[in-house]
């Protein structure tokens, strides 16, 4: 087991209006210095999907999709004792500021990627950062009992907070257009 420190920074801008939220970076994530970079884990893909975009590759890339997206990535964890990439061994947990970014953000939710990042967010952030969080199944290859579209399909619950109420109505009730013309 080692202690490991978180280190890239947050993706997020002022018109960001979600945050996912993992763990730690895996050994792969921290190799790349940046998320999700196992190239099993399927939140880029489940991401793409959502925005109807194609799946980023390179960094700015990913970057681009989440910011034209509006959608903020970090993780509960700053520092920690752990073991490789198992978010079972996490010990010795230093929260990041989850609080302090919300401030500066037009947030609206806070979603967890997968139990573990729910529960840390529960025990170590959620009465200084003041939102409640939604659990979201893991976009992690550990969680192979659900295929890249139950993940999809479980994860359109962030659409609602990512478009304006005007999409929100067009895409949900079909008003505002006529296309049948």
């Amino acid at each position: 087991m080692e202690h490991v420190s978180h280190e890239f920074e947050p993706v997020w801008n002022k018109d960001s209006r979600v945050l996912v939220l993992g763990t730690f970076p895996s050994v792969k994530s921290r190799q790349q210095k940046f998320y999700y970079g196992h190239p099993q884990n399927r939140f880029w893909k489940v991401t793409a999907a959502l925005l109807e975009r194609g799946v980023p590759e390179r960094i700015e890339e990913k970057k681009k999709l989440l910011l034209e997206g509006h959608i903020a990535v970090w993780d509960v964890i700053d520092s920690c004792d752990i073991e490789g990439s198992s978010d079972s061994s996490i010990r010795n947990v230093k929260a990041n500021d989850i609080g302090g970014l919300l401030g500066k953000t037009s947030i609206q939710a806070v979603f967890a990627n997968g139990d573990k990042a729910y529960q840390l967010y529960l025990k170590y952030c959620r009465e200084q950062a003041g939102m409640d969080i939604i659990k979201l199944p893991s976009t992690s290859p550990a969680n192979a009992a659900w295929s890249l579209e139950r993940l999809t399909e479980a994860w359109r619950v962030m659409e609602r907070f990512l478009q304006t109420e005007s999409e929100y109505k067009v895409k949900e009730y079909g008003h505002g257009t006529n296309d049948d013309n």
